[in-house]
């Protein structure tokens, strides 16, 4: 597919990431994900070696969904994950052969709200911006605590991360959203950011993932995009559809973007998905996996990341006697649907 990273000095093991995510789609396999997956569930939190997913399948997920919202703030993320406790995990699911993928709901830079209020304040973090030292000092974070995130014995190297900041910003409530500042405004924060991480801060283990929320066409899918130089996998958010059960408008949407991630040489992915609650106990074939496997375009992406299981009322994975459970065995048992044994050896090139 001649997918190339952005960073040309990416380390070995994020290139090789990269790599096998394009095979992974190249076989037509799609690796399964969960927010949060082994740090809480239903019931329970900061158990050893738990989650709900390997609760009910007997393994873990291929892809786990994290968050830096809070960072330099408080102990603890937005939705309560100590982050030295979260160090842990992520290099737990790395050691075990999985992928890490960090999204970050950042407060508001100039009101002291948070990632809702949507004060327009894009303007104001930019270079020359009153709030200039916002933006860096909570990148110069962000950074820190990504370069930390390392393994190995005698010689440590840094973990591959994929990062998806400012996601579904073509809606409106966030303050990076569409309505809350311009098209020009939102290409240079990304920008930024990009080039801030990997050239001021010389983080080479990034994978930098774009990801608006419902969009009506390509068209405006593109609308603000950054730019091939600042952007390796093109993604999607999507709980509208499933919520009001437009599953052929989901596989259209994911059908846009898989046709733009290939048209611009990237790495297409459902990043941030589910169903609240999974009130349908045949939701995991039926309203998802079978339109896919009908539909050999929208099929034709790596990862898709579920949101977090918090609590009865709100979880998107399945737990032990919720109704879906059955249904999610014979989801996972799909040969296109890869868990977290399912996986070849991630950070190993195959060139």
């Amino acid at each position: 597919m001649g997918q190339t990273l952005i960073d040309p000095k990416a380390t070995d093991k994020t290139q090789a990431l990269y790599e096998n995510l394009i095979h992974a789609i190249e076989r037509g396999e799609i690796l399964f994900g969960h927010q949060d997956a082994t740090a809480y569930g239903v019931g329970w939190r900061s158990e050893e070696e738990r989650s709900d997913v390997k609760d009910v399948v007997g393994d873990f997920p291929a892809v786990y969904g994290w968050n830096v919202s809070k960072i330099g703030q408080r102990s603890m993320n937005i939705d309560s994950v100590d982050f030295g406790r979260m160090k842990d995990l992520v290099k737990q699911a790395y050691k075990r052969g999985g992928i890490n993928t960090f999204c970050w709901h950042a407060d508001h830079p100039t009101t002291g709200g948070d990632s809702w209020d949507t004060t327009p304040a894009v303007k104001n973090i930019l270079p020359g911006g009153s709030h200039h030292g916002w933006l860096t000092h909570k990148l110069d974070l962000i950074a820190e605590y990504f370069d930390d995130l390392t393994a190995g014995f005698l010689i440590k190297h840094k973990i591959p991360i994929i990062f998806r900041p400012y996601h579904e910003h073509t809606g409106s409530w966030f303050w990076w959203g569409k309505k809350n500042c311009s098209v020009d405004e939102f290409v240079a924060l990304w920008r930024f950011t990009v080039e801030y991480l990997r050239d001021e801060k010389g983080l080479h283990q990034l994978i930098y993932a774009y990801s608006p929320d419902i969009v009506q066409s390509k068209q405006e899918y593109l609308e603000r995009y950054p730019g091939d130089a600042y952007v390796d996998i093109m993604g999607f958010d999507d709980y509208e559809d499933f919520k009001f059960g437009r599953k052929n408008r989901f596989i259209e949407r994911m059908r846009w973007v898989v046709e733009l991630a290939e048209e611009h040489g990237k790495v297409a992915a459902l990043t941030e998905t589910g169903l609240e609650a999974i009130p349908d106990s045949t939701w995991w074939t039926q309203q998802l996996l079978k339109p896919l496997k009908k539909d050999p375009i929208a099929s034709r992406f790596a990862y898709m990341v579920l949101w977090r299981n918090a609590w009865p009322h709100h979880h998107y994975a399945p737990y032990l006697g919720q109704k879906s459970a059955e249904n999610f065995k014979t989801f996972v048992k799909d040969p296109i649907i890869l868990l977290e044994k399912d996986l070849p050896e991630m950070y190993k090139s195959s060139n």
